[in-house]
């Protein structure tokens, strides 16, 4: 997994292939990330809506991910 992004949002590129852009708010040591932005998948797959599932499945390895490397990914 892969996460890059600025002030105002995170891009994650998954072990699937797929990325998204999730919207959100730097914080001091972290960033929050807002659930809500979480709806389409980008580039070719963006006809792709994103299910439960996959939502909880990627917020699960996002802030598992973010543990590793010393930057808090936390979800509102």
């Amino acid at each position: 997994m892969k996460i890059t992004g600025t002030s105002s949002y995170i891009k994650v590129d998954d072990f699937e292939g797929k990325s998204m852009v999730i919207e959100g708010e730097l914080i001091v040591n972290g960033f929050v990330a807002y659930k809500s932005s979480m709806t389409h998948w980008e580039g070719p797959n963006r006809h792709l809506i994103v299910s439960d599932e996959d939502r909880d499945r990627l917020i699960k390895a996002i802030v598992e991910e973010s543990k590793n490397k010393g930057f808090s990914i936390e979800f509102e």
